[in-house]
């Protein structure tokens, strides 16, 4: 465990929620951190994730940790085991999860390589869990050594964890998501670096941390973007790995998601039965169009030059032949001849060029022009070649200048550092040869030189094909830049312009269907709207309930793809199917000031939290305001299990006038309507304990009303649905009678 600091949100001995007891700091992540705590209850150990202070209020990251929270649902021994989000009484949000004794193999990586055999036991185990969360349509997307532990040490007993990637936008930060990239550059597969993920992309992950625990160290993904991409493209070197850990890697991880197994069924049938042979490699010749919501190029196998193409080549002449000309052309001849052989590229010849040079330097002060750099315009820059030949130019809102990748001349680059060094960035530049045109620098400069009027703007070219994107709030500045490109991109680039003209009011009426399609429990409002809309600064909050937190996640989902960069704020409570009938049934009516206070019946100890664990004895307590002197008080609970308690009045303790109920005491009076089982019972107060039958929230739902409800008595249990026709079969009588309505969940789970 790490030393703990002075900043940490626990220190060692903290007790949360009346139940975990902190150990220690198990690691700090840049979102995250996570503690080693003991239940004072059962004596199970927890690790505790908890959010930072500064991102406990940033409804994305909540949205994340929510996420995370739903992998409870998962019930397998490969994938650690949630219980639920939290937040403690200053503030601090934190999920609660089993502890898992044993090395990450992350540690293990440091220590040296593993055995294959046990790579083979470690990769069935993972598997197994993964086949477990993708049959629930999760995608773990941050599949990396540090998240998987060896429990007790035993591959056998591997564990994922972490199954949420947050967003992560400090400077030099590995791990980061959005629709640009998810995952470490090491292991995440090459569709990740555009945005693309699936069940395929975890299936990738798995293999390259495989290769690297059996090589003892992570794949070297590159030292920059642009390298990035282009090692995303090739094949992991899998060279030395035996058989048949060799052909499993390979076929996990190849480049082109398609070629490789296709989904963790297809990994435990090869495990069962290890096929050798290599695996299908993409055409040489395909290409891919480039991304338009990328910040990366998708990769793919890197295509031959045309230096190396089979085709027969011209034989040497004095004059290099014509750009124009296709590489694979042959040279003209009388009559047919046979192909020559290709021979190994670094001992081609290059007579057009040597014969020019060779004349040059016997010239007048050849020697001089050729060691200056005058005669680079006859013999080309002397650059390493570079395939594919990118370059990737961009302004955008969420982050710096930057110009990342290659250019054939020092002034291209010097323009281009300048562009981007005026806008606060840096640019990443490579001298380099390749196969683009002539007027290739000119070309980008000029695509480039009309974009300051775009709020954002990016450019990315591979080769001679580019695409240009860019957006502003101006109506004749959109007018102007359409007109401008309207023929397409300058010169040789082959491409299209398109910039999008965006409002800078985002108007309520495009975010209400989107809202209203995700009503599952009744209303959700859009207060704080305005006649224009929401500002680029205005949060846009939505207020209600909803049955599901499936159903919370997916309207953050469907409202983040409309409002952009805008804050959205859910104000909902997560209720259930079974609260949601009767929550649309409830007649409507102010607080009462009634307050509902829990202790734990066993321990005759005040419950804040309203959480109640297997096994213990809720205690409920009602406290009236010293107001309410008259009428009736009905108070019911509505468990998980969709069945509803009638507490006051019923058959054992009908009398539920208040008069009788204070017992001639002024001011606040406790009632006591569930009662410790250890104790007398009080008045016929009815007793619970709570066990794994009725896991998830219940609703205590308090009426004061001028007469008795219902018409009379009702049955001591009844189903949700049945309390509902109650309820609108007496509405018209009692909807003038009900004077007030107060409630509060009470939350039953596993410790």
């Amino acid at each position: 465990m790490l030393e703990s600091r002075p900043s940490d949100a626990f220190q060692p001995g903290d007790l949360l929620n009346n139940t975990y007891r902190i150990e220690g700091l198990l690691g700090r992540g840049g979102t995250s951190d996570v503690y080693k705590a003991r239940s004072d209850i059962s004596g199970r150990l927890a690790a505790l994730k908890v959010l930072k202070a500064e991102f406990s209020g940033n409804e994305d990251f909540l949205v994340l940790l929510t996420r995370e929270e739903e992998m409870r649902e998962i019930r397998h021994d490969a994938v650690v085991r949630y219980s639920e989000n939290h937040r403690s009484p200053d503030g601090h949000v934190y999920l609660v999860m089993d502890y898992i004794e044993g090395p990450g193999l992350d540690k293990k990586l440091k220590q040296g390589p593993m055995l294959a055999d046990d790579l083979l036991v470690v990769a069935r185990r993972v598997t197994e869990g993964l086949q477990a969360a993708h049959a629930r349509n999760i995608v773990h997307r941050d599949l990396s050594p540090d998240n998987i532990i060896l429990e007790d040490g035993d591959p056998a007993k591997a564990v994922i964890i972490d199954f949420g990637i947050a967003k992560d936008t400090n400077p030099g930060a590995q791990t980061i998501v959005g629709n640009e990239f998810a995952g470490k550059y090491a292991y995440a597969a090459p569709e990740q670096l555009s945005g693309n993920t699936d069940k395929r992309s975890d299936i990738y992950s798995l293999g390259a941390l495989l290769l690297a625990n059996f090589r003892g160290a992570a794949p070297k993904a590159g030292n920059n973007p642009m390298e990035v991409v282009e090692n995303k493209g090739k094949p992991l070197d899998t060279s030395g790995v035996p058989e048949p850990l060799k052909s499993l890697i390979d076929r996990m991880s190849a480049p082109v998601p398609a070629e490789r197994l296709q989904s963790a069924e297809a990994v435990l049938a090869f495990l069962k039965t290890p096929e050798s042979g290599p695996v299908k490699t993409p055409d040489d010749t395909m290409d891919e169009d480039i991304d338009s919501d990328a910040t990366v190029i998708i990769p793919v196998r890197k295509p031959p030059s045309s230096k190396t193409k089979s085709a027969p080549e011209p034989a040497p002449k004095p004059t290099p032949a014509p750009k124009s000309a296709p590489a694979s052309a042959p040279a003209a001849a009388p009559k047919p001849k046979p192909a020559p052989v290709p021979t190994p590229e670094p001992k081609k010849s290059k007579g057009g060029l040597i014969a020019v040079m060779l004349v040059l330097l016997l010239g007048g002060g050849g020697a001089a022009g050729y060691f200056t750099g005058a005669f680079d315009s006859l013999l080309g820059p002397q650059y390493p070649v570079a395939d594919p030949y990118t370059l990737i130019v961009s302004d955008t809102a969420d982050g710096p200048a930057q110009a990342i990748g290659y250019v054939p001349s020092e002034d291209l680059s010097g323009a281009l550092s300048g562009l981007v060094e005026q806008r606060g960035g840096v640019a990443e530049l490579t001298l380099a040869s390749g196969d683009i045109a002539d007027s290739w620098g000119n070309d980008v400069l000029a695509t480039l030189t009309p974009l300051d009027v775009l709020d954002d703007w990016r450019l990315i070219i591979k080769g001679n094909d580019a695409q240009l994107t860019g957006s502003t709030t101006k109506k004749a500045v959109h007018t102007k830049l359409l007109t401008a490109f309207s023929a397409g991109l300058p010169g040789a680039l082959n491409g299209t312009a398109q910039i999008t003209l965006r409002d800078v009011f985002l108007a309520a009426n495009k975010l209400t269907p989107i809202v209203e399609s995700f009503a599952d429990c009744g209303v959700l409002q859009l207060p704080g709207t305005s006649a224009v809309g929401y500002g680029p600064e205005t949060p846009v909050v939505v207020k209600g309930r909803v049955a599901e937190t499936s159903t919370r996640v997916g309207l953050f989902d469907a409202l983040r793809d409309v409002v952009g960069e805008r804050r959205i704020i859910l104000d909902l409570e997560v209720l259930n199917s079974n609260l949601c009938l009767i929550e649309s049934h409830l007649p409507k009516a102010p607080f009462g000031g009634v307050k509902v206070v829990y202790r734990d019946g066993d321990l005759d100890e005040l419950n804040t939290s309203g959480r109640f664990f297997v096994g213990e004895n809720p205690v409920i307590d009602l406290i009236l305001p010293a107001a309410m002197t008259d009428g009736y008080l009905t108070v019911s609970i509505l468990d998980v299990s969709g069945k509803v308690y009638h507490m006051l009045p019923y058959i054992n303790r009908q009398a539920n006038d208040i008069a009788t109920l204070r017992n001639g005491q002024p001011g606040p009076v406790k009632i006591r309507v569930a009662d410790s089982q250890s104790s007398p019972q009080q008045n016929g107060a009815m007793v619970f304990r709570v066990d794994e039958s009725t896991l998830g929230k219940s609703k205590i739902i308090i009426v004061h009303s001028s007469k008795p409800l219902f018409g009379g008595l009702r049955p001591s249990e009844e189903s949700a649905q049945g309390y509902a026709r109650a309820l609108q079969e007496n509405a018209d009588s009692d909807t003038g009678s009900i004077q007030s309505l107060d409630s509060r969940i009470l939350v039953t789970t596993t410790p």
